[in-house]
């Protein structure tokens, strides 16, 4: 099983009249994802979760930085070279409809995975293998095997999609908004199938926007705001003891049955910038290239960046600001 790890990784488009214009989309992002860890990429729309997803993916290409899987930089990898990465790292998306094309029966993208990375694979051994992979994602063939799209339910082809990644015996999984348009009962049969997952020793990327979902489902969360890792740790203690004004507000958020989450558990970290308590004189806003201290460590592998990252001539707890 292989590790991931993005190293200051960083995304500028070309926006407005003749490109004039820049949009930074993700800003130095770095973190490690290990082999049978689930790790949730929290972030509301345009906080540039996606896109890092679509770069490790190489389905954009990385402005600068670095992603590497198994200690090799994969991200200025190209053609023939990039296809034994593309077997070990898929991805899933938010819509499964999609994915496919209506016209043809949905098992074709089975036959596109046979055609581009087995042609020597026999048709009753591929067969075989199609059977198999559809049954460790509990759907049974003979109900969706010659089935067009408009036919099956949006579970039904999500878990298909699934079942595509693992006839390439991946390692790594992009799971993208997968069940944001899933109905609630099927939703809980894809989380439990990603745990599943994860037990075998495959590792996955979870972007999500719904908090209740990275915090049921993942090891570790990342939360993410303007293209910029905020906070990061385990999830417990990301959502137990929120540290960054951000992650506080989502959390604050978040409906309960039973008059939501109790503010109080955190209220000795409200209104502090416990970045700049650890490291008074550091630049957050700083590449990491540049210095380590973009990020600060409050507790055992709990990462924060400075309250006021994106105007830090307002931060209190900073030397600068004096």
């Amino acid at each position: 099983m292989g590790k991931l790890e993005l190293k200051g990784v960083n995304k500028v488009y070309r926006v407005g009249t003749f490109g004039g214009d820049t949009l930074h989309a993700v800003k130095d992002v770095s973190f490690t994802a290990e082999p049978g860890q689930i790790i949730s990429l929290i972030g509301e729309s345009g906080s540039g979760k996606s896109t890092i997803g679509k770069m490790i993916l190489r389905l954009t290409r990385v402005s600068s930085g670095q992603i590497l899987f198994d200690g090799k930089d994969v991200s200025t990898l190209k053609g023939a070279d990039l296809r034994p990465y593309q077997r070990r790292v898929q991805g899933v998306f938010q819509d499964p409809f999609s994915s496919y094309n209506p016209i043809f029966k949905a098992d074709r993208v089975f036959g596109m995975v046979k055609d581009t990375f087995y042609g020597d694979v026999s048709r009753s051994e591929w067969d075989g293998r199609v059977w198999q992979a559809l049954k460790d994602v509990a759907l049974d063939p003979d109900g969706v095997l010659g089935k067009y799209p408009h036919q099956l339910s949006g579970g039904q082809l999500q878990r298909m999609l699934v079942a595509r990644a693992l006839l390439l015996d991946i390692d790594f999984l992009v799971a993208d908004e997968i069940i944001s348009m899933l109905d609630a009962s099927t939703r809980v049969d894809v989380l439990n199938l990603l745990g599943d997952l994860k037990a075998g020793g495959l590792g996955v990327l979870f972007v999500t926007h719904d908090l209740s979902l990275g915090n049921y489902i993942s090891d570790r969360a990342i939360i993410l705001r303007k293209g910029r890792i905020v906070e990061s740790g385990k999830t417990a203690d990301v959502f137990d003891h929120p540290s960054h004004p951000y992650t506080q507000m989502l959390l604050e958020s978040v409906p309960a049955l039973h008059g939501g989450r109790d503010p109080g558990l955190w209220a000795d970290r409200k209104g502090r910038c416990l970045f700049h308590e650890r490291y008074p004189q550091a630049d957050a806003t700083a590449p990491a290239t540049a210095q380590d201290l973009s990020l600060a460590e409050i507790e055992p592998g709990h990462l924060v960046t400075c309250a006021h990252v994106d105007e830090p001539e307002r931060c209190p707890d900073s030397r600068r600001a004096a």
